[in-house]
């Protein structure tokens, strides 16, 4: 490791989450809160001990807030106990994550622990930590260069309203050449995570076995993006890539783009809500006679009747090619 490295972990804490989790069946390898802390601590320790120049910063995702539980560019107040037993870096970043992450915990209402976890305001502050830490290598005129990465604890199920953050937040680590990670620790797929770790360069694990979780962070996600060209980093056998409508923040598998400004709608609209582009009639009747009519009758098909419920790849190519819009239309 030439350069230094720079990791910032963003740790999923929802208290919902991590109740199903802990409380799994025994033959799904179930993993509870307090032991999935144990074994990343060991993790952030293995990362500061690989380099003395190496950095840190965790950054939690509670319910409705995201907090930094712990940066390395500053020091602990009472950090300076000694004890002949422990190396001082791990003493500190153990202290100071666990008694940081005690506090958010118990300053949390009852009604709080259902809303949604505070995601995209933890990925937004880490870019933000980042950006500040290459700017400080830039004023000190450090000879070596940071190499910047995140890497996301996740247990939480997607929001679909949080698809455009995330995706400005995408933009902003390619622009900052920031490389994005992603452990799925439970619960489904997550599919902006997905295209969060492909469109950075980096890697997306969904683990089948949740108590091995020690062994999955240190051989996937311990090397940094400069040396993990010469191993066999787990990479993403397919890609989620659908979009949610922004007119009502669901996850579509079919949608209609605008041509001025990009935005995803779930069904053809006259005025664009984002750029307030205007459509012509026609182009909307030809849309709406393209598109998949989906019955909402509450009687079973019949096996074998294809004509039905028509098939994903049909309703795309109805919507995309011959009936398509003209380039100053919706697609």
């Amino acid at each position: 490791m030439d350069r230094a490295s720079h990791l910032s972990t963003i740790v999923d804490l929802s208290p919902a989450q991590w109740t199903l989790s802990g409380s799994a069946p025994k033959e799904r390898h179930s993993l509870d809160l307090q032991s999935f802390l144990s074994q990343l601590l060991i993790f952030l320790n293995s990362h500061v001990a690989c380099k003395d120049q190496n950095t840190l910063a965790i950054f939690g995702a509670l319910p409705g807030r995201s907090v930094m539980l712990y940066p390395s560019t500053t020091q602990a107040a009472g950090s300076n106990s000694a004890d002949a037993n422990t190396y001082r870096p791990f003493k500190v970043l153990d202290s100071t994550v666990i008694d940081s992450l005690s506090k958010q915990v118990e300053a949390l209402d009852a009604s709080e622990t259902e809303a949604p976890v505070g995601l995209v305001g933890a990925l937004t502050k880490a870019l933000c930590y980042i950006n500040r830490v290459a700017a400080l290598a830039t004023e000190n005129d450090q000879t070596v260069a940071v190499d910047p990465r995140i890497l996301i604890l996740s247990v939480s199920p997607d929001q679909s309203a949080s698809y455009i953050p995330i995706m400005n937040s995408i933009f902003s680590a390619q622009k900052l050449k920031v490389t994005i990670d992603v452990c799925k620790v439970y619960g489904p797929d997550s599919v902006f995570l997905q295209q969060a770790a492909h469109l950075t360069g980096g890697s997306y694990i969904h683990l089948d076995r949740p108590d091995a979780l020690l062994q999955y962070l240190t051989m996937s996600f311990l090397p940094p993006p400069s040396i993990r060209q010469l191993l066999a980093v787990p990479t993403q056998d397919k890609v989620d890539f659908r979009a949610a409508c922004f007119c009502h923040k669901r996850i579509v598998d079919i949608g209609f783009v605008c041509s001025v400004c990009l935005s995803i709608f779930c069904q053809p609209v006259p005025v664009c809500s984002t750029c307030r582009t205007k459509f012509p009639i026609k182009t909307l009747q030809r849309l709406n006679a393209a598109r998949p009519t989906i019955l909402t009758s509450a009687a079973t098909p019949t096996s074998g009747n294809a004509s039905t419920f028509p098939s994903s790849t049909t309703n795309r190519v109805a919507t995309t090619n011959g009936n398509g819009p003209n380039p100053n239309g919706v697609r």
